[in-house]
């Protein structure tokens, strides 16, 4: 039960809106020509952020943001996993939970000692998840930790990106 409690006891309050900003292609080449002094970081720039673009649809990135709100959870970093699950958690709040920020320690108590350590290096099974463009589900079955999970502890997530960036949206 503990870890499941992780994504609705969150709040979408810490936002995640200034995530996307630092990957658009536009912002980093009219600062590249102003400069001049600067055309090698502007080319080393563009790569990244093709590379992001190309890593959007294939649900990669959805996974490894979902080991870090799994490890951020593990770790007890509160403003990490409200960052990462700020959607469901937004959803969780308006359906009467409290914000994030006060409901996750809450949450956190219920995680054994345990649990919380095998969360700090879980990783997802890859062939186990449901991969879109836009949405990546991942099961419960999916996480491998050193520490087995029921569904009843974890429970499945969507992943949604959201502007470039994957959230935890149920």
């Amino acid at each position: 039960m503990g870890a499941a409690l992780l994504i609705s006891s969150c709040s979408g309050e810490s936002g995640g809106t200034a995530s996307p900003a630092p990957s658009t292609a536009p912002a980093s080449s009219s600062a590249a020509t102003q400069p001049s002094p600067s055309p090698s970081p502007s080319t080393s720039a563009a790569p990244s952020s093709s590379a992001a673009a190309e890593s959007e649809s294939t649900g990669g990135d959805a996974v490894e943001r979902y080991e870090a709100f799994m490890h951020a959870a593990g770790r007890q970093d509160l403003a990490t996993v409200c960052e990462i699950a700020g959607p469901a958690a937004k959803k969780a709040e308006d359906e009467g939970m409290g914000p994030c920020e006060k409901t996750m320690p809450m949450a956190f108590q219920l995680i054994s000692p345990a649990q919380k350590k095998a969360l700090q290096t879980a990783t997802v099974d890859r062939s186990k998840i449901k991969e879109g463009a836009k949405r990546v589900e991942i099961p419960a079955r999916a996480v491998k930790a050193s520490v087995k999970f029921t569904d009843s502890d974890l429970g499945d997530a969507v992943m949604e990106n959201r502007g470039g960036t994957w959230y935890v949206v149920d």
